[in-house]
């Protein structure tokens, strides 16, 4: 089982349909959980929160059904795709073929994930990668050039949030980010994704 998170970058681009179907196909053979993105239901938080001042715990409980959205719109796309609600569904078996993360308010109990802006979908991936030891995280972003660069680095730069690092320093799940126009091959990075996997 492996993890794909989709970024919400993906929202209004043609590389979104061609991960769905790709994962779709790609999942009759080993089961895949996407984790979406915020895409722009996040950003509309963004702007609720500037906008209103409210504190970032309640931004970080909409920010967490903003993905749900997106996922409902992933699960709207390929309607054979089905919705994993964890932690709220405990995971008794593994499940089969396409699933989509729906987070809710459950994952407001969970000490590790604070809420704040600096834990986004990026990490919240990387915890449901952890929470139910999958095979490999990998993270879809649009205009990503890979030059090897280490987490910190990565952090830094905004491609992956700033709560990434520590998580990933308390994890063995392999991951690895890809560009958002590589879905073409990306059964072969399934098969051997030794220079892409991130090391601190």
């Amino acid at each position: 089982m492996i993890v794909v998170k989709l970024g919400g970058s993906l929202y209004n681009t043609p590389e979104l349909r061609a991960w769905l179907n790709i994962l779709d196909e790609v999942a009759n053979q080993q089961p895949i959980i996407i984790v979406p993105g915020g895409g722009p239901f996040a950003n509309q938080v963004r702007d609720a929160q500037q906008l209103h001042q409210f504190d970032d715990s309640h931004a970080h409980h909409m920010a967490i059904l903003a993905m749900a959205q997106f996922g409902l719109l992933i699960k709207g796309i390929i309607p054979n795709c089905q919705m994993f609600y964890f932690p709220t569904d405990k995971l008794v078996t593994t499940p089969k073929g396409l699933s989509v993360w729906l987070p809710n308010k459950s994952l407001l109990s969970q000490a590790e994930i604070m809420h704040s802006w600096t834990i986004t979908s990026d990490s919240l991936a990387l915890w449901l990668a952890n929470k139910l030891n999958t095979e490999q995280l990998i993270l879809v972003k649009r205009n990503y050039l890979n030059n090897n660069r280490s987490i910190t680095e990565l952090s830094k730069l905004g491609v992956v949030d700033t709560s990434f690092q520590h998580l990933f320093s308390q994890t063995s799940v392999p991951s690895q980010i890809v560009d958002a126009q590589d879905h073409q091959h990306f059964s072969e990075r399934l098969a051997d994704n030794t220079d892409s996997i991130l090391f601190l």
